[in-house]
């Protein structure tokens, strides 16, 4: 199916659903996405069979940057085996009316529509959605309860829990502002009173932040042992402002943070974000796009180190798409993680490339 014919099927929903969505975005950023930059590399795509779980990609309308299910699509149908994704929250198709903090219900009902769509097998093979994991304020605390409630109620069979990102440090905030991150918020007695809530319903908790905070993770695993944290993008490697030329220091920094981390059996870890415009391993300043021999020896010492600290069983590729997408085109980018992954026997890469987000996710 091509996008004509896909846009023709959504109809007047796509519409309503665009319209919605841009007037609650107002303040995003434009798309760094350039398609025809991207499409100057072509490569074979390497082990094609091997069946694919994509545990961390968005669906969202933004000024200048949109990326739904047509376009998702025509990355999960690019060559590789994608048999299902996990929707991860994105702070897009809230409800926009209603108490504050139920607001991001509407996110999980939208991505609950698209699974149930791709759930028909109309749209191909991939199972898109086929988890869901959305947001809620942990700093609600026990409040919190009757958001997961209508979260759980709005995804349905598919929803496996929450983030709550809490990327903070003091140079990064100046640069990359987030008014709804402070610091210290893990450490917060609400917001990890919230976690215990997620974990109390058998929920997992996501966590996007940057290196400078993995420390903190850690307590919190140590706090909450029962409850499944998932690290998002290897922790969130920063190189802006005085970061950038800092690369071996913040490479020693982040990889002790990891393997400390990885003594909580509570936490795993999800390989990829490494291509983001926050990071200092991004392409998107290069003339021409990289061959997925490029990414995966930059990439190498950050995915390395994870899968040596956590196992293959704690560990799964990502591709964090859209946002990954200004540095690298999506068959690139799995092309890479399989180079990176060549050395592991047939077990091993199953877990890594679906079999641990299966388990963390309770994926049928």
């Amino acid at each position: 199916m091509n996008r004509r014919e896909f846009s023709n099927l959504l109809g007047g929903a796509a519409a309503i659903w665009s319209q919605r969505a841009y007037a609650q975005q107002q303040a995003a950023p434009s798309s760094p996405i350039r398609r025809e930059w991207l499409d100057r590399r072509k490569e074979p795509i390497l082990e094609p069979e091997l069946p694919i779980i994509d545990p961390h990609h968005h669906l969202w309308q933004r000024p200048g940057w949109r990326y739904l299910l047509d376009d998702l699509l025509l990355d999960t149908a690019s060559g590789h085996n994608i048999v299902a994704t996990v929707y991860m929250e994105a702070s897009s198709m809230y409800r926009d009316r209603g108490p504050e903090e139920m607001r991001p219900v509407g996110e999980v009902e939208f991505a609950n529509g698209v699974a149930a769509m791709c759930n028909s097998g109309v749209f191909g093979k991939t199972r898109v959605a086929a988890g869901i994991v959305g947001h809620a304020d942990m700093m609600l605390a026990s409040r919190v309860e009757p958001v997961l409630t209508a979260l759980m109620r709005a995804g349905g069979d598919r929803f496996r829990g929450i983030r709550h990102g809490v990327s903070w440090e003091a140079e990064a905030a100046t640069l990359r502002p987030n008014p709804s991150t402070r610091a210290g918020m893990l450490a917060d007695k609400k917001f990890r009173e919230g976690v215990a809530v997620v974990g109390g319903h058998g929920l997992s908790y996501d966590v996007s932040l940057y290196h400078t905070q993995i420390g903190e993770v850690a307590d919190l695993a140590n706090a909450l042992p029962n409850t499944r944290i998932v690290l998002n993008h290897v922790g969130g490697v920063l190189g802006l402002g005085s970061y950038r030329s800092k690369r071996e220091e913040v490479f020693a920094r982040w990889s002790s943070s990891i393997k400390a981390l990885a003594a909580r059996p509570n936490v795993f870890v999800k390989l990829g974000g490494l291509g983001q415009s926050y990071t200092t391993l991004r392409f998107d300043e290069d003339a021409e796009p990289p061959s997925s021999e490029m990414v995966a020896a930059r990439f190498r010492p950050y995915i390395e180190t994870c899968i040596a600290a956590f196992g293959v069983d704690r560990s799964m590729f990502e591709s964090n798409f859209p946002p990954d997408g200004a540095s690298s085109s999506y068959p690139i980018l799995w092309n890479a993680f399989k180079r990176l992954a060549a050395g592991y026997s047939p077990s091993e890469k199953a877990m890594l490339f679906g079999g641990t987000a299966k388990r963390v996710y309770r994926l049928a």
